[in-house]
């Protein structure tokens, strides 16, 4: 299945540190839940995101279809133009795409660009997931005044492109909810606001599709939602998928609903690359004793990047081996997943060698390392977000985040401090570093 996963996304540019300038700890869960969401994308390295935005070029009974080989855009308009972008479009998904909109009936296409600069419900999606994944190229679509009938039709319309081109794709739906919260909030008050965003989040929390079809356009209109025809062409990229739905968030603190929702196709069968990778290296290795030669077909993304990596190696839900490196010692992440996945498998001094005849009962987990963040105080560490380095002289302890029975800061350290053979009254150094996860 080429749609990989879906997301559910805001776009206030409020969360985007250099245009709130501090305004953006208001909805800190908001942010949480977008960088998780960015994570995962990272996890996924599509070789395509769709972006749907309701700011995108908009036309009453068109969908227009970024063209082009690439576009720009910055926050120059909320006065950040440091924060810029230079993104690639698919040309050939985008061709796909509008080739099959035609033949199905959808009026969409390229044709009708009136403003060739990225948008902001385009930017805040990528802001975050920029952090975490620089592969994958986008296309960019927006929204119309047609039927939400003919919404769910373009989606279905963009699934068939993709796996017409074999593209592994991520879908993100970017959207508010309701404008109309609160009486203090910048467009006021609606009795429908509330309502229309207990509906939206109640319906995409358990991914009833359906229910999205049959939400009346007059209290869509009352309720001045922002994002439900996004929302409606994602669910018809997702047509006839058993799907896994997850609400991560939903704040509103600001007047205007912010929610947002993952959806994995549960029969997707597309293994993540990253762990795929250490797996045909542990095969390899311990069936024929060979080192794994970095594959053609991996995504560029780890052929480009070079980051710390660490292979944990599960048999029946019990470490059988891990072993990883703080900063890279390879030429890419992918070199250095294979050096690690080796030395997991035959050098953890902890366990003996893995051999043939368990290979098939392993689970393979990969987690890349941001740099590691020279940090002055623990106050300064989350347990869940942050991995921990612990250095005292030449005597140094890690733990990765967001481990079972590590709840606290304090243990967190401690746990670090025993690894590296660390006196409780050393003196000691701190650093931090964040993970992608891959499972």
């Amino acid at each position: 299945m080429s749609i990989a996963a879906a997301f559910m996304v805001p776009h206030p540019p409020l969360i985007v540190p250099q245009v709130g300038r501090g305004g953006e700890k208001q909805v800190e869960k908001t942010i949480r839940a977008y960088e998780q969401v960015a994570g995962e994308i990272a996890s996924l390295a599509p070789e395509t995101i769709v972006i749907t935005s309701p700011h995108s070029v908009m036309y009453r009974d068109w969908f227009h279809i970024s063209p082009g080989s690439r576009a720009v855009g910055s926050f120059a308009d909320f006065y950040a133009p440091q924060v810029s972008f230079d993104e690639q479009y698919d040309v050939e998904l985008v061709s796909a795409i509008e080739r099959l909109a035609r033949k199905n009936g959808v009026p969409a296409g390229t044709a009708g660009e009136a403003d060739p600069a990225l948008d902001h419900g385009t930017m805040v999606p990528l802001y975050f997931i920029r952090q975490r994944y620089k592969g994958g190229r986008i296309v960019r679509i927006g929204l119309s005044g047609l039927p939400l009938e003919t919404h769910y039709e373009l989606g279905r319309v963009i699934q068939k492109a993709a796996d017409e081109t074999r593209r592994r794709v991520v879908f993100v739906a970017s959207g508010d909810l309701s404008h109309k919260l609160q009486p203090t909030g910048p467009y006021g008050f609606a009795p429908e606001g509330p309502e229309y965003d207990r509906r939206l989040m109640e319906v995409c929390s358990k991914g009833e599709f359906s229910e999205l079809l049959r939400f009346d356009e007059g209290f869509c209109r009352r309720a001045a939602e922002c994002g439900h025809r996004s929302f409606v062409i994602m669910a018809g990229a997702l047509d006839g998928m058993k799907v896994r739905a997850a609400q991560l968030s939903h704040e509103d603190v600001t007047g205007v609903g912010y929610g947002i929702c993952t959806f994995y196709p549960e029969d997707a069968g597309q293994p993540d690359p990253y762990v795929k990778l250490a797996r045909q290296t542990i095969n390899e290795y311990i069936t024929n004793g060979k080192k794994l030669k970095v594959p053609e077909d991996i995504p560029e993304e780890m052929k480009k990047t070079r980051a710390g990596a660490f292979v944990s190696i599960h048999k029946n839900g019990d470490l059988r081996g891990c072993i990883g490196t703080i900063l890279p010692t390879e030429k890419n992440v992918a070199a250095e997943i294979i050096s690690n996945a080796i030395s997991a498998s035959t050098r953890d001094p902890r366990f003996p060698a893995i051999t043939p005849d368990e290979l098939s009962a392993l689970e393979i987990n990969v987690d890349v390392l941001s740099e590691p963040e020279l940090i002055s105080s623990p106050e300064e560490l989350d347990v869940k977000r942050y991995g921990v380095i612990v250095s005292s002289g030449y005597r140094r302890g890690l733990l990765l985040p967001d481990l079972e029975g590590v709840d606290t800061v304090e243990q967190q350290i401690a746990i670090a401090m025993r690894k590296g053979g660390i006196d409780r009254d050393d003196e000691i150094t701190l650093h931090r570093f964040e993970v992608i996860r891959h499972r």
